[in-house]
This record gives structure tokens, sequence and C-alpha cells, in this order.
């Protein structure tokens, strides 16, 4: 999570109000009902982890041992199997 400055993003008369509730500290605004995103849609870390995924099975399907799927990815046997297995 990022933080960020009220004063660089509110209104000088909202961050005033604020101040009376919480100075210095941390202030937790939580998402809208429904838009919320789930992990590592932001980053796109997800999508990658996604297509790396795919790219472990396809090999897998095209006879790369899992031994070697492993190494290429500096993944553990175990991790591998799970992406083949579970996909």
């Amino acid at each position: 999570m990022k933080y960020l400055n009220a004063k660089d993003l509110l209104p000088a008369q909202l961050v005033e109000q604020l101040q009376q509730y919480v100075q210095g500290g941390y202030l937790y605004v939580p998402v809208k009902q429904g838009q919320h995103k789930n992990w590592g849609e932001l980053s796109g870390y997800r999508a990658e982890l996604e297509s790396r995924n795919a790219q472990i099975i396809r090999e897998y399907r095209d006879g790369v041992p899992v031994s070697e799927i492993s190494e290429r990815y500096g993944l553990s046997e175990y991790a591998v199997r799970k992406i083949i297995y579970y996909k």
C-alpha cells in the first residue's frame, strides 16, 4: 500500500477537518463496496504469474522435465507440480 500525504491530495478545508480527528497518524480509507481489486490486479503481478504458469504448463506438455522447469523458473519441483496438476 502506498501512503499519500493528505495535503497533496485533498482540499485544505477537508485536511483541516480531518486534523480534528487524526494528526500525524495514518488513516485507512476503505474501498467502496463492489470496487475492490483482487490481489495483484493493480500492479499487474497476477497477470504476470498467470502467464508464467501457462508457459510452465506448455513446457511440461511439450516434454520438458519438471526438474528442468524448476531450475529455469527458480521454483521448487513441488511448486512446479502444483502449477501443472492444479490448473
